[in-house]
């Protein structure tokens, strides 16, 4: 079994920056994408950003420019550098793992970009 464990996430004013980590553990070998997701109320899940095992990346419209993502492969963590953030970033986000064909989810993370 995958645990999936995220931080970071809080409360941040307009053009603001915050950094989301997930770090997996368990039954965790050698991930192939890492990545995350975000659910705004009454939205459908989102993809935000996902990184290859070897580094290769997709962003979101919405977000290029503005959101970095990146790995650390020996410690299987994820992270999402968000800048310049805007209101309609507010949203919960999921960090997942893609092992063996199998997306693992974590709880997610609130993030919330208000003045």
């Amino acid at each position: 079994q995958v645990q999936l464990v995220e931080s970071g996430g809080g409360l941040v004013q307009p053009g603001g920056s915050l950094k989301l980590s997930c770090v997996a553990s368990g039954s965790i070998f050698r991930p192939s994408a890492m990545g995350w997701y975000r659910q705004a109320p009454g939205k459908q899940r989102e993809l935000v950003a996902t990184i290859g095992r070897g580094g290769s990346t997709t962003y979101a419209e919405s977000v290029k420019g503005r959101f970095t993502i990146s790995r650390d492969n020996p410690t299987n963590t994820v992270f999402l550098q968000m800048n310049s953030l805007k209101p309609e970033d507010t949203a919960v986000y999921y960090c997942y793992v893609l092992q063996f064909g199998v997306s693992n989810w974590g709880q997610g993370t609130q993030v919330t970009v208000s003045s």
